[in-house]
Order: structure tokens, then C-alpha cells, then sequence
């Protein structure tokens, strides 16, 4: 008896905890499908407030403007922080690593309330000097763009710790420049961490509410300030069929990322098998 309790006792604790999670995720999407406002019994099938959020301009325009912000914030947060895990890891020895290292891996730990409140202050003094920038797209780009080269400088150097140098080695024995062997050898190897710190910042950039709230200007709301705001006011089926939208896309490139590295592991694995028995 105490065997089988021993047994099933971890896995009924972690489907406690996955359904405490996920429960309230499920309890959304079930009534962003419902026919009324009620927010706490199922009147019906329907999909009017599916039909409301595309005739909402605050919400679509919104989501554009999150798409713009994320895509360039990934991008950025990838080539910033694959730079900086480059420097942190195949230059173990410079003048001011560790106040380079401790500024980048700053935001990891600093709450947003902090990030979003000096930055703010930044760009009004930015702004009364120099005129420029003016507070809107561009400056939520660059506060999402400091808290996302943080977590991609994370997620890239970690690879890089676990990659043989002796491949660059061997290239540079061959002739390879520097950069040439960056490019040619060492991004290759780490093409799939930089696409997974791409995704990651690209997730927290798109989700932002605090920084966004300090940097945003007139006109310039990302969704998550449009259902914060909605939120504020009460209860809107909207909301719930914006999100189960969101939940849907990031579920399925998240999954789409899994089985792309599943399938690259597996080829790989197999070119390599190949290669030994050839050899």
C-alpha cells in the first residue's frame, strides 16, 4: 500500500499543480465561446464576441502594434544577446567584464516597476535635451529590447558553454579568420538557442504591460494595455476571445519549435551515426 501510494503521489501532486495553472486558462476559453456577458454560467454556444473583437479597432490596432514591437524586440534582444554571451564566454578576461556582466544580467533581476521608471526618466531628460525620442513605438522597442538581450544572453550562452571549442579550433588551423569562423562555424551550432532566445523575448516583449505602460505615448497602446484597460472596467467576453486567440498562436509555435528541434536532433544524430560508420 505504501509502495503504490509512493508511486502515484507525485504524479497526482503534479497534475494538482498543472491544473491549477491551466484550470483558469480552460475556465477562459470555455467562455469566450459563451452566448451572454455572464462570466460565471454557460448560456450557449455562440461566436459574437469573436465577431465584436475583429469590430473592435482598439483591440486590432493594438495587436499590430505588438506584433511590430515583438518582432523587432526579438530580433534585437537575439543579436544583442548572442553578441554578449560571445564576449562573456570566449573572453574570459578583459578590463570591466564584471561590470559588463553585471549590467546585462541587471534586468533578470530588477522588477519592471524599476526598469520602466528610470527609463522613463531617461527619455524626458533625452527628450528636453535633445528632442528626441518622443515617447511611443520606439521607446517601448528599446525598454523590451533590455529586459529581452537579458534572458537571450541567457538562453545563447548556456549553448555556447556546452559547444566544443576544438570545431573552431580546427577551422582556425585550416585558415579561417576570426569572423569567419563566428559565421561559418560558431552560429550554426548555436542557431537553435538564438532562435529560442528570438521566441523568448519575443513572448515577453509581446506580453509586456509595465514597461509598456511607462513608455507608451498618445495613441500608442500594445494589446495587453487595451485588455488591461478593458479589464479595469469590468468584465468583457472580448477579452476572453482575444486571449484564447493568443493562447492558440503561442501554443502552436511553441509546439511547431519542439518538433522542428525533435526532428533537427534526430537528423543530426543520424548524419553523425552515418559519418562514424563510414569512418
Amino acid at each position: 500500500m505504501k509502495s503504490l501510494l509512493a508511486r502515484h503521489l507525485g504524479k497526482a501532486w503534479m497534475l494538482l499543480v498543472y491544473a491549477f495553472l491551466y484550470a483558469p486558462l480552460l475556465f477562459m476559453i470555455v467562455f469566450s465561446f459563451n452566448s451572454t456577458r455572464q462570466d460565471a454560467v454557460f448560456t450557449g454556444f455562440s461566436l459574437r464576441w469573436y465577431e465584436a473583437l475583429l469590430a473592435d479597432t482598439k483591440i486590432v490596432n493594438g495587436f499590430f502594434v505588438s506584433l511590430k514591437v515583438a518582432l523587432t524586440t526579438g530580433l534585437l534582444s537575439a543579436v544583442l544577446g548572442t553578441f554578449a554571451a560571445f564576449v562573456l564566454v570566449r573572453y574570459r578576461r578583459f578590463w570591466g567584464r564584471t561590470v559588463f556582466s553585471g549590467m546585462v544580467n541587471a534586468p533578470l533581476v530588477m522588477p519592471e516597476v524599476i526598469i520602466g521608471l528610470s527609463l522613463l526618466l531617461l527619455m524626458v531628460g533625452a527628450q528636453n535635451v535633445f528632442g528626441w525620442p518622443e515617447r511611443g513605438m520606439l521607446t517601448i522597442i528599446l525598454g523590451h529590447t533590455l529586459m529581452g538581450m537579458a534572458y537571450a544572453m541567457v538562453v545563447v550562452q548556456s549553448r555556447l558553454l556546452e559547444m566544443d571549442r576544438r570545431i573552431e579550433e580546427a577551422a582556425m588551423d585550416l585558415g579561417a579568420r576570426p569572423h569567419q569562423v563566428f559565421f561559418l562555424v560558431t552560429l550554426p551550432n548555436i542557431a537553435q538557442a538564438v532562435l529560442a532566445a528570438f521566441l523568448l523575448s519575443f513572448t515577453l516583449s509581446f506580453d509586456d504591460v509595465v514597461i509598456s505602460e511607462f513608455l507608451s505615448g498618445p495613441g500608442v497602446n500594445t494589446l495587453p494595455q487595451v485588455i488591461f484597460g478593458y479589464a479595469r472596467r469590468g468584465i468583457n467576453p472580448t477579452i476572453y476571445a482575444a486571449a484564447t486567440i493568443l493562447i492558440v498562436v503561442v501554443t502552436t509555435v511553441i509546439v511547431s519549435y519542439a518538433v522542428w528541434v525533435a526532428r533537427s536532433t534526430r537528423r543530426r544524430e543520424r548524419e553523425i551515426a552515418a559519418a562514424l560508420r563510414q569512418g
